[in-house]
């Protein structure tokens, strides 16, 4: 289970300080909800895929 910062936290620094886990929790979180986001939440979960593709992608995160 998921015991990391929560959105609230982590909106307020740079995606590139997030922990590898977080990256991942949301990325999951974000995947599964997509048809109702709005459009700043597809623009949060495409800066967090684009943060994972920087790291090497979703089999290189250490979680």
């Amino acid at each position: 289970m998921y015991a990391g910062r929560d959105m609230t936290e982590l909106s307020m620094m740079s995606i590139t300080d997030w922990k590898d886990e977080e990256l991942g929790y949301f990325h999951h979180a974000l995947q599964q909800i997509m048809p109702y986001l709005n459009t700043e939440g597809q623009t949060i979960h495409r800066e967090i895929m684009d943060e994972i593709q920087i790291r090497g992608g979703t089999q290189q995160l250490k979680l």
